[in-house]
């Protein structure tokens, strides 16, 4: 069969997810970066192969998958060790809700497609996008935090990693970026440091991808 083909881009926040899925999953994949800084995703030639010109989108058992969350899913069902949403309904349902306060609420203001429109055809400074990036992140994580707490062990649900371990990730790598407090978010930073502490996350860092700067 074969092997998996992963369009990737080394800082891409919903990217960096399905990397840290594949390695959770075992799964050994080839990355193609696409570079977002040169409009690379936006080519004729990548659009036949995702008409929305985004990363990421993996190639994998015959078809081309696109979104980061439909992707993990797909992961989670194809390959069922270290399952990345629990079985009960209602914790599925938990589970599934933090990762989308995440990935639906957070990130998709802090894009880069987003920051690039609010900078270039919208006029804003520099100083007033890393304004914007950081309010949004400011305004979703006190939430999380309330949310996961109560539930939490190790991980933002119980002791192994989940999806929404998954998302968590990058979300506070792009925070540390733009100098967002995390203090104030205990069980997000505990999950995270024992998140770090796993090789597949670890393997999954931006640092460590090829086309980093």
């Amino acid at each position: 069969m074969p092997r998996p083909i992963l369009y990737d881009y080394w800082r891409s926040s919903a990217a960096y997810r399905v990397r840290i899925a594949l390695n959770l999953k075992g799964v050994d994949y080839e990355s193609r970066p696409v570079d977002l800084r040169e409009d690379a995703q936006k080519s004729a030639e990548y659009r036949a192969l995702n008409p929305q010109g985004l990363v990421p989108m993996l190639e994998i058992d015959g078809h081309r998958l696109t979104q980061s969350v439909a992707i993990i899913n797909y992961l989670d069902l194809r390959y069922p060790n270290q399952p990345l949403l629990p079985a009960s309904a209602a914790e599925r349902a938990h589970v599934v809700a933090m990762a989308m306060a995440i990935a639906c609420d957070i990130h998709p203001l802090n894009n880069l497609r987003v920051l690039k429109y609010l900078k270039n055809e919208l006029g804003h400074s520099q100083d007033e996008v890393d304004a914007w990036y950081r309010h949004w992140i400011e305004e979703g994580l006190p939430a999380l935090e309330s949310i996961a707490a109560p539930r939490a062990g190790k991980f933002l649900f119980g002791n192994a990693p989940t999806g929404a371990d998954v998302c968590l990730i990058p979300q506070l790598y792009n925070a540390r970026r733009f100098n967002v407090q995390l203090d104030p978010y205990p069980t997000l930073l505990r999950a995270e440091e024992n998140a770090n502490q796993m090789p597949a996350f670890a393997a999954a860092h931006p640092d460590r991808q090829e086309g980093k700067e």
